[in-house]
């Protein structure tokens, strides 16, 4: 009797339908490797379905660093499946335009036991960078050997993380600096009153002066007066400043379902 291999369920993501086909048939011809392929991102999304739907899920996931970014720099967009919660759907996808490294983000979400790794025409740190920060294990150029990317296949599944060397250094200043920003961002946030930052989380929330006076049963004077001492300690002069800043620092927006119920001037 022949001993049995452990085989690796490789999903390769690449809307160059020619280099996805090829770059396929190459794996398949590993005795280890059971490898599809998907030309966008909700081909991707069906076959990751089917695939937990019977029970062989993916293991990694090759995902082109430009996919869905059209000539004139569009992206295409990912319908989120009828009925689906808000946030990334099971499959992982994300809502809006969705690259490479967006579909890698949703990945975390959605389907974390996967490992992903992206492959990239040209050598860029800062994308590289985000695309760690999305969770991705590694970033390979497309023009790699096989050879090569076998062993960052195999690697990743060992909870290894795999950069091109001539990237590291650019990749690891690109990490702290992100790091940096979040920490000073964090650090005005904590500046704000509990109140203040609520009404932060209100504005992360899309909502105006009017909509966040009713949330909060403020009158809109006080709620204006709240928004200018929130731009103010943030150090910003505008709202969607004010927003891309909260993000940094990891403030969600205020959930838009229940009741708001205060208890002695504070929100409960």
């Amino acid at each position: 009797m022949g001993v049995s291999v452990a085989r690796i369920r490789v999903l390769v993501v690449d809307d160059h339908r020619i280099f996805a086909e090829s770059l396929a048939a190459a794996l398949a011809a590993e005795p280890d490797v059971d490898v599809s392929a998907a030309g966008s991102g909700p081909a991707a999304l069906r076959c990751l379905e089917r695939a937990a739907a019977d029970g062989r899920r993916y293991d990694v996931m090759l995902v082109d660093a430009d996919l869905g970014v059209l000539a004139q720099g569009a992206t295409r967009t990912v319908p989120a499946p009828r009925g689906a919660p808000e946030g990334p759907p099971a499959s992982g996808a994300a809502a809006g335009p969705v690259d490479g490294i967006s579909l890698v983000a949703g990945m975390r979400s959605g389907q974390p036991h996967i490992r992903t790794v992206v492959l990239a025409e040209r050598d860029d740190p800062r994308r590289a960078a985000a695309a760690l920060q999305a969770g991705a294990s590694g970033w390979v150029a497309k023009d790699c050997s096989l050879q090569r990317l076998l062993t960052v296949i195999r690697g990743v599944l060992r909870d290894e993380t795999h950069l091109p060397a001539a990237l590291l250094t650019g990749v690891l200043r690109e990490l702290t600096a992100a790091r940096k920003h979040r920490t000073e961002s964090e650090q005005l946030v904590e500046s704000l009153t509990p109140r203040e930052r609520e009404v932060l989380r209100c504005m992360v929330a899309g909502l105006g002066r009017k909509a966040v006076a009713e949330r909060l049963f403020l009158s809109p004077h006080t709620v204006r007066t709240h928004m200018q001492n929130v731009l103010g300690k943030l150090g910003v002069h505008s709202t969607l400043a004010a927003v891309a800043l909260a993000r940094r620092a990891g403030v969600g927006p205020a959930s838009l379902t229940g009741d708001v119920v205060e208890r002695g001037g504070q929100l409960a």
